[in-house]
């Protein structure tokens, strides 16, 4: 068995009616779910640093593009997603 722990988080009320109605009807317990939510958000969050970290790591080894050059990336590729008339 997984080890788990216990952690008390305040919601609004009706975050949590919407949790239970949510629980009763997918029959998962709200702690489940509530668990299920946190694991998700930790690992999209920590995603999204450790993917800064490495954007900052090239800033400091000079991998970086000019914003002008990106600039004109960007306004091609809106161009050639435009539709064609």
């Amino acid at each position: 068995m997984a080890h788990t722990t216990t952690l008390t988080v305040r919601l609004p009320a009706e975050t949590k009616e919407r949790l239970a109605a949510l629980a009763s009807l997918t029959r998962r317990t709200s702690s489940f779910l509530a668990a299920e939510a946190i694991a998700g958000y930790v690992a999209r969050e920590m995603a999204i640093v450790a993917a800064v970290e490495r954007g900052r790591e090239d800033a400091r080894a000079g991998r970086v593009i000019p914003h002008d050059a990106v600039m004109c990336e960007v306004r091609a590729a809106i161009e050639d997603a435009r539709p064609k008339t």
